[in-house]
Parts: structure tokens; C-alpha cells; sequence
């Protein structure tokens, strides 16, 4: 009795570990090879999966996600003999469990050593400078050429990224400084381009300026000479208009012969011997400006005529003594210049008195 109790237990057991053995639940994402009797026999989908149970056996469980490796820095030689470090980080993913259970042992370790020796060989065709800015042509390199080689291990690499190229101090120290010195270089330059901009534009400013204030002087000029010439045309047409006789003009002319001859520049003067029949002429004239026809004086102007009489009268004396000086002027100036002796040159006009201006004798045969 007791020995069936424990038979049936037994066999009981052995159907349990029958049943465990199989039955294979496979998880999403993974795949699992199979042997029969040490040979490979079928790979397990996610699921359920049914062995032969004490026959089957799972060799390997691949997990078929994409995976990442990072790999321990590697000293790698540049083509100018510089000693670099470099980090990388490998993404990958098994495409095909069977010939990566198969075709070589360790996936892992074979990927690791590849890019490594890898690495090296593309480091060291560029000098630091361009591996330093190279990243992107050295990454496209180790991928083509690790998914050319793990492609018959059933491995897709997908991305190989290099995190840092580490120099050696020495050579991270001369890059500063002559990073500093570029940065310097450029600060400059940017200085002498603000400089050499901002005396342009002032030069511009100055030109502008200058070309405005000539063109305002201009139009000035060109107002002012407008204004000139109309107030002359004004005063032409008025005398026109107005027809000024003998007299007036002759009054006027006595007038302005003193302040001629009280010029401060004005210290040898050249008399013509016409000048006292000139005046003379004048003293007739002035002495005939109540005998003119057409310009008789009316009875209610004869205050007047006595008022511009005696103006004349005065005029004609201050000329008169205006031409006297600027004679014995005259005759310095020759005695100075001939050293003493007398010139020989036209006679000097006789002096001219004002009686002589005003009571000349056309004048007195004209009232008599």
C-alpha cells in the first residue's frame, strides 16, 4: 500500500515536469533557440511554444530590441603623432538570433573590438584639426564599416556616436591660447571695422553738410543779387519817371566831391587841369538854375530857392577847398619824388575860390 502511494507521487511528479518542460512561454521581443539533441532545431516566437520534453532545449534567449554599449575611452594616435581619447557609444540590434547564437561566440566583445580597431585606423589618417571637427565623416565611417562586418553575425548596426576626443593637456592648453589670440584678432578687427565705418559716415556727414551750406550760400547770393538788382532797376525807373534836370544833377555832384576827397586810402590824387573849368562850369550852372526854362521858381518857393542857394554856396566852398588840398598834396608828392628839383609836367591849375563858383560870369550875364 505504501509503495503505490509512493509510486503514484512519482509519476505524478514526472508528469508535472513533463508538462513544465514542454510548454515555453516566450516573451514580446525576444526570441529563443531551440536544439534537439545538441543540434539546432527551431527558433521560439513570442508566445506559447510546445517541446518535446527531455529532447528539446533552449539554447540561447535573444532579445531582438535595439540596444545600447558604451565603450570605455581608447587611446587612439592622430597622423601627427598625437595621443587623443576617445569615447563611444554603439547602437545595435540583432536581426537574425540563429547566426548570432551560431556565428561567433561573443557579439558583444567581437562589436566592442571592431569599432576599436576601427576607430584607430580612421583617427589615424587625420591629424587633431580635423578630427576634432570631423565627427559627423568619422561616425558615417565606423558605421559603414561595422554593419559591413556584423551583417553576416544577424547584427544591424544602427548609430555609432563618438562622445568626446579628449587631447592631452599640453596640447588643450596651447588650443586655448591660440583660441584667445583668434578671439582677440577678431575683436580687433571688429573695432577697426567700427572705427573706419564710423569716420566714414561722419566724412559723409561733413560732405553732406558742406554740399548744403555752399547751397544755401549760393541761393543767398542768388537772393541778394535779385534783391540788388531790383532795387536798382526801383532806382533807375524812378529817375526815369521823375526826368531830374542840369541843376540837380550838378547839386548832387558838389556833394559827394567832399566826402570823395575825406578818403582815408586816398593820398595822392591826379588832378586834371580841366578840373577848374569844370568846376566853373558848375558855378554857371548853379549860378543859372533860377534862368533855366522850364524850371523857374514860383513866388511861394522862394525861401526855398534862397534855402538852395545858400546849400549850393556851401558845397561849392567845401569843394573848393577839397581841391586846394588835394593839389598841395599833389604837389608834395612831385617835390618828394623829384628829390627838390621842379617837375617838368603840365602847369598846376590856378586855384579855384568859391566867388568864382558862384558869381561866374555866364551866370551874372544871364541875370543882367
Amino acid at each position: 500500500m505504501d509503495f503505490a502511494l509512493v509510486l503514484l507521487a512519482a509519476v505524478a511528479l514526472i508528469v508535472v515536469v513533463t508538462l513544465i518542460k514542454a510548454v515555453r512561454i516566450v516573451p514580446q521581443q525576444r526570441q529563443d533557440v531551440v536544439e534537439r539533441l545538441g543540434k539546432y532545431k527551431r527558433t521560439l516566437n513570442p508566445g506559447l511554444n510546445l517541446l518535446v520534453p527531455f529532447i528539446d532545449a533552449v539554447r540561447t534567449k535573444v532579445d531582438m530590441r535595439e540596444q545600447v554599449v558604451s565603450f570605455p575611452p581608447q587611446p587612439v594616435i592622430t597622423s601627427d603623432n598625437l595621443v587623443v581619447s576617445i569615447d563611444t557609444v554603439l547602437y545595435f540590434k540583432v536581426v537574425d538570433a540563429v547566426r548570432a547564437t551560431y556565428e561567433i561566440s561573443s557579439f558583444l566583445q567581437a562589436i566592442e573590438q571592431l569599432t576599436v580597431t576601427t576607430l584607430r585606423n580612421v583617427i589615424g589618417s587625420l591629424d587633431l584639426e580635423r578630427a576634432l571637427t570631423s565627427r559627423d565623416e568619422i561616425n558615417r565611417h565606423l558605421s559603414g564599416v561595422l554593419d559591413e562586418t556584423t551583417g553576416r553575425w544577424g547584427i544591424k548596426v544602427t548609430r555609432v556616436e563618438i562622445k568626446a576626443i579628449e587631447p592631452p593637456a599640453s596640447i588643450r592648453d596651447s588650443m586655448e591660447k591660440q583660441m584667445r589670440a583668434e578671439r582677440d584678432r577678431r575683436a580687433a578687427i571688429l573695432t577697426a571695422e567700427g572705427h573706419k565705418q564710423s569716420q566714414i559716415l561722419t566724412a559723409e556727414g561733413e560732405k553732406q553738410s558742406a554740399v548744403l551750406r555752399a547751397d544755401g550760400d549760393r541761393q543767398a547770393r542768388i537772393l541778394q543779387a535779385e534783391g540788388q538788382a531790383k532795387a536798382i532797376r526801383t532806382v533807375f525807373d524812378a529817375i526815369h519817371q521823375a526826368n531830374p534836370s542840369q541843376k540837380v544833377l550838378a547839386y548832387q555832384y558838389l556833394q559827394a566831391l567832399p566826402q570823395i576827397a575825406n578818403g582815408t586810402a586816398n593820398k595822392v590824387w591826379i588832378i586834371p587841369a580841366e578840373l577848374t573849368k569844370a568846376l566853373e562850369g558848375m558855378g554857371g550852372a548853379l549860378g543859372g538854375l533860377s534862368q533855366m526854362v522850364g524850371d523857374l521858381p514860383a513866388p511861394e518857393a522862394a525861401d526855398r530857392a534862397s534855402q538852395v542857394e545858400r546849400e549850393a554856396a556851401e558845397a561849392a566852398q567845401a569843394a573848393a577847398a577839397a581841391a586846394q588840398q588835394i593839389h598841395d598834396e599833389v604837389r608834395v608828392a612831385e617835390a618828394q619824388a623829384t628829390g627838390g628839383a621842379k617837375p617838368q609836367g603840365l602847369p598846376a591849375p590856378e586855384p579855384v575860390s568859391p566867388e568864382s563858383l558862384l558869381n561866374d560870369p555866364s551866370d551874372q550875364r544871364e541875370r543882367g
